[in-house]
């Protein structure tokens, strides 16, 4: 177990305990936002992850794959007015999403670190933003969490697909927990805490589903 002191990734707290070990990978817990990652230093190289996430397989035309995304998709379309503005944010290699809201009249930009690095995608605002499965990627989630505020319009949406960590003697056997490159997880509480740092109001209508909403202008 490791004892030097690790701030919280997501709201910066110092309040962070040991959580639990899973052959060798270090988790922590934060006690003020509940948010759980893995210990930074034993995250994957860019390449290594860029390697697994070459594995994935999530083919836009998979029917069951869309049928995954449509627990977003389909409660995201009943929010949003004809012809909204979106990006898809951690698109990955085949950004099924996109094709689904685009399909429903929507214009969606995309943005990938790995896969489509458009930087100039991320120098607008848009009235949504649907990130289906990133969140648990992140790094520096506090960073990327302001950089949705900028992103999102007044009134606009984040919407949000992930999965909610079970109890903690479930934990390790968890399927989340074992791809490597997923490093932070999310209570609802986390969630909450998030949007009140923002002044968005938080709704999760189902497991693993988030919507963010930012205040009108």
């Amino acid at each position: 177990m490791g004892t030097r002191r690790i701030a919280c990734i997501v709201c910066g707290d110092a309040s962070v305990r040991h959580f639990t070990t899973v052959a060798g990978r270090d988790y922590r817990s934060c006690e003020r936002c509940r948010a759980t990652f893995l210990d930074p230093a034993q995250r994957l190289t860019p390449d290594e992850e860029l390697a697994r996430y070459r594995r994935h397989q999530n083919d836009p035309q998979d029917a069951g794959y869309r049928a995954h995304l449509a627990r977003l998709v389909d409660p995201l379309l009943a929010k949003l007015p004809p012809g909204a503005q979106g990006l898809d944010y951690g698109c990955g290699p085949g950004p099924a999403l996109a094709q689904m809201l685009t399909a429903a009249g929507h214009r969606v930009a995309l943005y990938d670190v790995f896969f489509y690095p458009e930087r100039d995608n991320l120098e607008r605002q848009y009235d949504f933003i649907a990130c289906s499965e990133a969140v648990e990627h992140f790094h520096d989630p506090a960073a990327e969490f302001a950089r949705f505020d900028d992103l999102l319009r007044p009134g606009g949406v984040l919407a949000i697909l992930t999965a909610f960590p079970p109890a903690e003697e479930s934990f390790a056997n968890w399927h989340y927990r074992r791809d490597p490159t997923h490093v932070v997880f999310y209570d609802p509480e986390t969630l909450h805490y998030l949007a009140a740092r923002f002044g968005w109001s938080c709704e999760i209508p189902s497991p693993g589903v988030v919507f963010m909403h930012k205040a009108p202008a």
